[in-house]
């Protein structure tokens, strides 16, 4: 019989871990270190997000009584983390459990119930209704950027970015009938309930993947998403446009690579005073090929600025989701962009704001 070896509860025994000094030394040091966390915390109105969320999804009738709700402001701030960190309901609950940072984020250091994994996955619903929630959040702290002074500047960079979802195994006839929005013929109850059928294939340089498509409208000049749409990943791009343009940039100019090349993106663009910065594809039989490759070099050198967001998103792991259905993932999609502009706020105002940058 292998006795298991016993563990020492540390490797300082001498020092207590409840011991006063040992707190308030190691706080102090964790206060020393640039806290993104806390910066947020200070920048970002989050009982307005809060406030914007009650108005946009009401709280469901408890006239007939029952446990009081948590506040929503400790919710959302709950789900902005899952969106900043890729966290799912569980992790998200075992992280606040386990870290003071996120209790104090959430303002639920000290508290004696935190927000359950089920709590979390109610309020999630609620906000994926309509889709109305989790754009009420983008929305707001839209609003608080531009009180930062962050404006609309530079122009604007419109692009499409694939989010891939869990791959649903069928044959030809049972993804017709997918795409349909119909249920395959002998599929159990089970089955379609694990089955996206939102989501779609696409292809992109000859690599087929599965999923969704964010199409988002950055400004140039800070990098942030002002607007954004999520769709099937068989969408077409130019076919959104429209949807996330924003006419308050301070310049009149948009950006876009040749997926956006179309008459009627130009006619749409003149409609709304905006220059004409979308690439150009090479037609059959054209001669001034030399200059449309220079011309769409030129472009190439700032739109290229909204690749770095969609790798900043991918870092937060926001090229894959774990949800069904358009709504759902639509929402995590929106709290991870939302994430991403707060994120960037703090960066910005640690690089000494808009002030100290030329209009």
């Amino acid at each position: 019989m292998i006795t298991p070896r016993t563990k020492p509860s540390s490797f300082f025994p001498e020092e207590a871990a409840d011991d006063l000094f040992v707190v308030q030394q190691r706080k102090a040091k964790l206060e020393g270190y640039v806290q993104t966390l806390a910066a947020m915390d200070e920048l970002i109105d989050f009982a307005a997000m809060a406030s914007a969320v009650d108005k946009a999804c009401p709280r469901a009738d408890r006239s007939k009584g029952g446990r009081p709700p948590y506040p929503t402001e400790a919710l959302v701030r709950m789900v902005f983390l899952q969106g900043l960190y890729n966290l799912s309901d569980e992790q998200c609950e075992h992280q606040v459990l386990d870290r003071l940072s996120f209790q104090r984020f959430c303002r639920l250091d000290g508290a004696l119930n935190i927000p359950d994994a089920r709590t979390l996955w109610n309020f999630r619903q609620r906000l994926a209704e309509g889709g109305l929630g989790g754009r009420a959040i983008f929305e707001a702290l839209s609003q608080q950027l531009q009180r930062h002074g962050f404006i609309p500047r530079g122009g604007q960079i419109v692009d499409a970015s694939i989010v891939q979802a869990p791959i649903t195994q069928a044959n030809a006839r049972e993804r017709e009938a997918l795409n349909k929005g119909e249920a395959p013929e002998g599929w159990s109850k089970k089955r379609l309930a694990h089955t996206d059928r939102d989501a779609r294939w696409t292809q992109k340089h000859g690599k087929s993947y599965y999923g969704y498509k964010l199409h988002g409208n950055v400004d140039a000049r800070y990098k942030l998403i002002r607007q954004m749409k999520i769709t099937a990943a068989n969408a077409d791009d130019g076919q959104q446009l429209p949807d996330v343009l924003q006419v308050a940039n301070t310049r009149k100019r948009l950006l876009a690579d040749r997926g956006y090349d179309s008459a009627a993106n130009r006619q749409t663009l003149q409609q709304h005073g905006l220059a004409d910065g979308i690439a150009r594809r090479a037609k059959p039989g054209q001669t001034a090929k030399v200059r449309l490759k220079q011309r769409n070099k030129t472009i190439n050198r700032t739109r290229a600025r909204v690749e770095h967001v969609f790798a900043a998103l991918s870092q937060q792991g926001g090229k894959c989701v774990r949800a069904m259905t358009l709504a759902r993932n639509a929402l995590a999609i929106t709290l991870q962009c939302a994430a991403y502009n707060a994120r960037r706020l703090v960066w910005l105002v640690k690089s000494a704001g808009p002030s100290a940058q030329p209009a």
